[in-house]
């Protein structure tokens, strides 16, 4: 089983990417869950999204304590020290940043790629909402499932204009990092 935990803050689309990600999976043939956690639920309030997925049945209906990957769509969350609580050893975090990516990982030991995902999103889509250019950058670091299958789930929830638009960021963004960079740091561990 793979788990992921997203951090954002409200309208990010953190549950959104939580959505779309376990859509990916059933659209590649996985067993997925997807689920949020709110406290405050306003625009900028903290937002924690899980997704878990499987090729077997998932029975677990707890909130996801031991993420494979972090998910940050905020670089301000970097702050909160219980950020990485619970990262398995091997694990890795991609933060939603314009800083470079040497200079977050020197705060955390766990592999960090940060990607600027807002203003990808901002000149692809036209709106600072962060969440399928981190998608795609995700799936191309893991290797985890294929971009087809992170386009199809957009497909069933975005038609016209802003699908096409979203087609063109996802490639972007995954262009944007190594391909499989941590599914092979994974194999070399």
């Amino acid at each position: 089983m793979i788990e992921y935990r997203i951090h954002g803050r409200g309208g990010q689309g953190s549950v959104a990417a939580a959505y779309l990600l376990a859509g990916a999976a059933f659209e590649a043939g996985f067993t997925c869950q997807a689920f949020p956690a709110f406290g405050a639920e306003r625009r900028g309030a903290p937002v924690t999204a899980f997704v878990r997925i499987d090729d077997r049945p998932i029975t677990l209906r707890s909130q996801v304590r031991a993420p494979d990957y972090l998910v940050v769509q905020d670089d301000t969350l970097l702050l909160d020290p219980a950020l990485t609580s619970g990262l398995k050893p091997g694990g890795a975090m991609l933060v939603n940043s314009r800083k470079p990516t040497d200079e977050i990982a020197a705060n955390f030991d766990t592999r960090v790629v940060a990607v600027p995902a807002t203003e990808m999103a901002q000149e692809a889509i036209g709106k600072p909402i962060p969440n399928t250019a981190l998608l795609a950058a995700l799936l191309a670091l893991t290797g985890d499932l294929p971009q087809e299958a992170l386009a199809a789930a957009l497909k069933s929830r975005f038609h016209g204009d802003t699908l096409a638009r979203n087609l063109t960021l996802i490639a972007r963004a995954a262009a944007s990092v190594e391909a499989g960079a941590w599914q092979k740091e994974a194999s070399d561990a």
